[in-house]
C-alpha cells in the first residue's frame, strides 16, 4: 500500500519542476517581447550658429524576460535617419595636369545623416549578416544606386567613397554605449545631431536583439525646422522664388552702390 502511494508522489516533484520551466517559456510566447520609444519633442528648432547637438530618446521593454534582462542579454540599437536625397558621386581624375570630373554615380533615397547609438559595440550584440539584412549600421546602410545594371566594381568603389565622405563630414555617426539600460525595461539613448542636420522629417527608430537574435523594431518621428530670421528667408525662398531673387540682386545692386559712395576716392 505505501509503495502504491510514494510512486505518484516520486513523479509530483519532477513534474512540479517541468510546470514551472514551461509556464514561463509559455506566457513569453503568448505575450512575445517589445519595444517602444519616446521623443521628450516632436521638433527641434535651430538657427544659423546651429553647432550640433545631443538628442536624448527614451524607451522601454515590453514583456521582457526577467532572466534575459538580469543577464544583460537584450541590446537595444537606435538610429536617427535624417530624410532621404538623391546624390550624385563624383570622381576627379588629372587629366593634362588638370583635375576634372570624368566619372559619377548617382544614388536614389540616401539618408542625408545617420546617427547610432548602441549598446554594446556591434561585434558583440549580433553577427555581421544580421546588420546587412536590418540595413543597419553606417557601413550596413543600404545605398541604392540609380542605375542598378552598372558595372558592380564602380557601383562598390563609389558606395564606399560616398560612406567615407558622410563619415568625414560628421552626417554618418556611431555612440557605443550610448544606449544605456535605467531598469530592467528601460532605457535611455543619445544620438548625435550633426550641425549640417537637414530640415525635414527625421526618423528614429529602436531595434531589440535577444541573445543577439533580432527581436522587434519601433519608430518615431521628429521634425526638424529653422527657426528666426534663416526661417523667414527660407519660407520666402521656397514660397515666393521670383520675388526672393528680385529681391536679392535689388540687394545686391544696393550694397554695391553703398560701397562704391563709402570708398570712393576723390
Amino acid at each position: 500500500m505505501s509503495a502504491r502511494a510514494s510512486l505518484p508522489l516520486r513523479l509530483l516533484v519532477p513534474v512540479m519542476a517541468l510546470l514551472a520551466f514551461i509556464a514561463p517559456a509559455a506566457a513569453q510566447l503568448a505575450n512575445p517581447e517589445g519595444i517602444q520609444i519616446g521623443l521628450s519633442t516632436e521638433h527641434v528648432e535651430i538657427t544659423a550658429g546651429f553647432s550640433g547637438a545631443d538628442l536624448t530618446i527614451f524607451g522601454s521593454l515590453e514583456n521582457p524576460d526577467p532572466e534575459v534582462a538580469r543577464q544583460g542579454r537584450y541590446d537595444v540599437i537606435v538610429v536617427l535617419e535624417g530624410p532621404a536625397r538623391r546624390i550624385v558621386v563624383r570622381r576627379k581624375d588629372r587629366v593634362m595636369g588638370i583635375w576634372i570630373n570624368l566619372r559619377s554615380e548617382e544614388f536614389e533615397n540616401v539618408p542625408f545623416s545617420y546617427s547610432v547609438a548602441t549598446t554594446r559595440p556591434f561585434q558583440d550584440i549580433t553577427e555581421p549578416v544580421s546588420y546587412r539584412q536590418l540595413s543597419l549600421g553606417a557601413g550596413n546602410i543600404y545605398l541604392q544606386p540609380a542605375d542598378m545594371t552598372g558595372n558592380p566594381v564602380t557601383i562598390a568603389e563609389f558606395t564606399k567613397a560616398l560612406r567615407e565622405r558622410k563619415v568625414a563630414a560628421g552626417l554618418y555617426s556611431e555612440n557605443v554605449g550610448g544606449v544605456r539600460f535605467l531598469s530592467q525595461n528601460l532605457f535611455r539613448a543619445t544620438v548625435r545631431l550633426a550641425p549640417d542636420a537637414p530640415v525635414g522629417t527625421h526618423k528614429a527608430r529602436a531595434f531589440l536583439f535577444k541573445n543577439g537574435v533580432f527581436v522587434k523594431e519601433s519608430s518615431a518621428q521628429l521634425e526638424i525646422r529653422k527657426a528666426g530670421f534663416e526661417q523667414a528667408v527660407f519660407r520666402l525662398a521656397h514660397n515666393h522664388g521670383l520675388f526672393y531673387g528680385a529681391l536679392s540682386v535689388a540687394l545686391a545692386m544696393g550694397v554695391g552702390w553703398l560701397g562704391s559712395i563709402v570708398f570712393r576716392k576723390d
